[in-house]
């Protein structure tokens, strides 16, 4: 059982302390625990609870009045506001309750009308890696469970993989080619498919081997594939190493192929682009890339 402190419930809801103190002795929205040592505490579902009401609030309920709603109608209400949303703020909020709440309706309801309204790319950068961003927030402070975690991850994999499915890939042997794939210590999935994504968006051929890949994984899928391009993603391995030594051992296998590499260690380390090998430090970065290299492919 994951506890929370009335500053953890501050940093996680918005609401600052003073006012949570209020909303507990005005109006009773929720009722603090108390160990034996008489220590203020709360639960998750006090956390729940208390996301629900700062949603309603900031959607310009009084809390006067929702303080004489059940927790059935407060949710009630919740849902019937998170239909349609066009403020930022307000996709978080309605995300994350939905996911404290395993309620996949609702998350899939919020993504498909985004996506829906802006594209799926546009969805992708607005608001599901914002999201992911303040949920590795939530996990590093204890705030959330690794099947939270679990349960976004499953879900927005399988949109990518349906946009993937969705793009209309004309086949064409003069098109470059990206060999792509994490290696072994990474696990970002989602950040490998969403590049599969940008890439075969802009009409690139892209051999995705997925992850936990090894050089000699590498090399045999470049001899057959022959990629113009081999891009990876290093963001927790090679912490504490040379990052270096990695990029000369898969460039001098590769002796035709140009290295992309991106990710935290890339901008950790502070690595310089070398012949062949092209650093990137943002996301952005990337997009850019692919941009410059669809004009000049077409």
């Amino acid at each position: 059982m994951v506890i929370y402190s009335i500053n953890d419930l501050e940093k996680l809801s918005g609401v600052k302390a003073h006012t949570i103190r209020i909303w507990e002795k005005r109006y009773g929205v929720i009722t603090p625990k108390r160990t034996k040592t008489n220590i203020r505490f709360y639960q998750d579902s006090d956390l729940q609870l208390l996301l629900n009401v700062a949603f309603l609030n900031k959607k310009g309920l009084k809390i006067s009045k929702i303080a004489c709603l059940s927790e059935s109608e407060i949710k009630a209400r919740v849902a019937e506001l998170t239909d349609v949303h066009e403020e930022f703020e307000d996709q978080l909020d309605a995300l994350t309750l939905a996911m404290f709440e395993f309620d996949e309706y609702n998350f899939n309801k919020i993504l498909n009308q985004n996506i829906q309204q802006k594209g799926f790319r546009t969805t992708m950068l607005e608001v599901i890696y914002p999201l992911l961003d303040k949920i590795s927030v939530m996990w590093i402070a204890g705030s959330i469970k690794n099947v939270h975690e679990s349960f976004i991850t499953q879900i927005v994999k399988r949109k990518i993989l349906l946009a993937i499915e969705k793009l209309n890939l004309e086949k064409n042997i003069l098109k470059k080619k990206y060999l792509i794939y994490l290696p072994e210590g990474e696990n970002h999935e989602l950040s490998l498919l969403f590049l599969e994504f940008l890439l075969k968006e802009h009409g690139f051929k892209v051999l995705n081997i997925g992850l936990g890949i090894r050089h000699d994984d590498i090399v045999e899928a470049s001899e057959s594939f022959r990629p113009d391009y081999i891009f990876t993603i290093i963001n927790e391995s090679y912490t504490g190493q040379n990052l270096q030594n990695y990029i000369d051992k898969i460039l001098s296998s590769n002796q035709e192929t140009h290295l992309l590499v991106t990710g935290f260690q890339v901008s950790q380390q502070r690595n310089q682009n070398t012949f062949r090998c092209t650093y990137f430090d943002s996301l952005t970065e990337v997009m850019n890339f692919i941009k410059e290299k669809q004009y000049a492919n077409s």
